[in-house]
């Protein structure tokens, strides 16, 4: 079951005290909750998952940014990451965008600049949040349906004919047609295409191959 929606919360983690107070302030002024930590190991200490924004420096005693973002992809927390970065660390600010961070900014930083990162992390966070509610509850309805509804519609997104599936299974045409409906129906599909877009989603069926343009 998806966790109810917290109100958003900013880890600010870097290993200098001054700049963890001053952006803590700024945060706080524009009505965002935010908790200090001066090393990596104490974040990954504080359930991580819990914030819904990271404002992580690159270079730290003890774990480095890098680091906790590694550790932060094995648990697969998608907890979006704008690192901040001193002078030439963009080299290594780019490999954290690589593996996943939402953006970076150099010190020092404009102060508008750093809010609008962070609401922006704040709004990707709110989109993951939505996108995973709507597909564990997909997941959930999936799960309720009957062995032969399920087979029904993963042979349907497959691109097999009511006829096709009902000789496959051996059962009547009319049999698929019920169970295709009211399957469909359960998961809130309206047409086959949204059926295969769910089909998709649930890992049921491979995506379809994009086609090349056309020169």
């Amino acid at each position: 079951m998806t966790k109810p929606t917290a109100a958003p919360c900013v880890a600010v983690v870097d290993d200098d005290e001054a700049l963890r107070d001053s952006l803590s302030w700024l945060l706080d002024s524009v009505g965002l909750t935010t908790h200090a930590f001066a090393d990596g190991d104490a974040f990954l200490g504080a359930e991580p998952d819990s914030f819904t924004a990271v404002l992580l420096d690159v270079r730290m005693p003890g774990l480095s940014g890098l680091q906790v973002q590694q550790r932060l992809n094995e648990r697969g927390d998608s907890t979006p990451i704008i690192f901040m970065t001193g002078h030439g660390d963009v080299p290594m600010a780019v490999t954290a965008l690589k593996a996943g961070a939402f953006d970076f900014i150099e010190k020092p930083f404009n102060h508008q600049q750093l809010i609008d990162a962070v609401q922006q992390a704040l709004a990707k966070h709110q989109q993951l949040h939505q996108a995973r509610a709507r597909l564990e509850a997909v997941q959930a309805r999936y799960a309720a349906l009957r062995p032969k509804e399920r087979q029904i519609l993963v042979h349907v997104a497959e691109g097999m004919t009511s006829r096709e599936i009902a000789e496959y299974l051996d059962v009547s045409a009319k049999t698929v047609e019920v169970y295709r409906l009211r399957a469909m129906k359960a998961l809130g599909a309206h047409n086959l295409a949204e059926l295969v877009r769910i089909c998709v989603a649930l890992a049921l069926v491979e995506p379809l191959p994009t086609k090349p343009r056309q020169r």
